[in-house]
This record gives C-alpha cells, structure tokens and sequence, in this order.
C-alpha cells in the first residue's frame, strides 16, 4: 500500500502550528481570554439598541478580549419626557469587584444636554488593562442616567 504523499503547504501549516505551541507552551508567546457580559439600566432616559428607538437594550455582550484591547458599542439614548435632560453614565455591581482595577468603561455623552423627544447615538468603549491580573470573566451594570 502506497503511503499519501503530503503537500508542501500542509508540511509548512504543520510546522508553523508546531512552532507556536511550542512557543506557547514554553511561556514566549503568552495570551490570555477575557469573557465578558454587561447589563444596561437607565433612569429617566430610554435606551435602545437601534436608530429608531423602538427595541430596547438590557444587556451588551462585550465578546472576547485580551489585555490591552479596547472595543466599543453604539446604543440609542432617547429622552421620552418633556424636559431637557443632562445625560450622564457610570458603571455598578463589578464581579468580581476588583474588575473595574483592569476594565475602564467610558462613552462620548457625559454631561451632553438632551431635549424633549430627541435621541442621540452613544459610544460606549471598554478599555483593558494591560495588565489584567488573573480576571478570566467579568460582569457590571452600566447605568446611564438623565438629569433635569
């Protein structure tokens, strides 16, 4: 019986494959997977995960990052009452609570005034340490709140 012959691409796919387990293993190339999760509460403003602010957003799944990443999400920020509103957005119940020491959450609305009716598009931007300790998932609530 003949023995299959095998590519040279599949050989050169084969060795690279190996040479960075190697490397992995050894320590030299080092990655670490943070999961996440978030939720969304409001207080005085509606917030949506489209345009037309008609499907509200609980939750944000902020997927896989490594140390060092930042990634962002847009939501809709609406003001469904009859006075202007000051928009402002913090963060509550870390799990573990030290995560916030290696995770910082930001977005581009803070203090930005909001009319009757209006509703604006909200970058929300999480930003990893580069240093992330020995967190492997987290959880928090993001709170974005409107002011009179």
């Amino acid at each position: 019986m003949a023995t299959p012959k095998l590519s040279a691409g599949l050989i050169i796919a084969l060795a690279a494959s190996a040479v960075f387990l190697t490397l992995v293993t050894a320590g030299i190339i080092a990655t670490q997977t943070v999961a996440s999760n978030g939720v969304v509460s409001t207080v005085n403003v509606g917030v949506y995960s489209n345009s037309q602010c008609n499907q509200n957003c609980t939750s944000l799944a902020w997927g896989t990052l490594s140390p060092g990443d930042s990634t962002t999400k847009t939501v809709y920020v609406k003001n469904a009452g009859t006075t202007p509103i000051t928009l402002s957005m913090t963060t509550a119940n870390w799990t573990p609570t030290n995560a916030n020491d290696y995770l910082t959450l930001t977005w581009n609305k803070q203090n930005i005034l909001l009319n009757p009716g209006d509703s604006t598009p909200a970058t929300l931007t999480l930003t990893v340490d580069s240093d992330t300790g020995s967190l492997s998932s987290f959880s928090f609530n993001i709170v974005i709140s409107g002011a009179e």
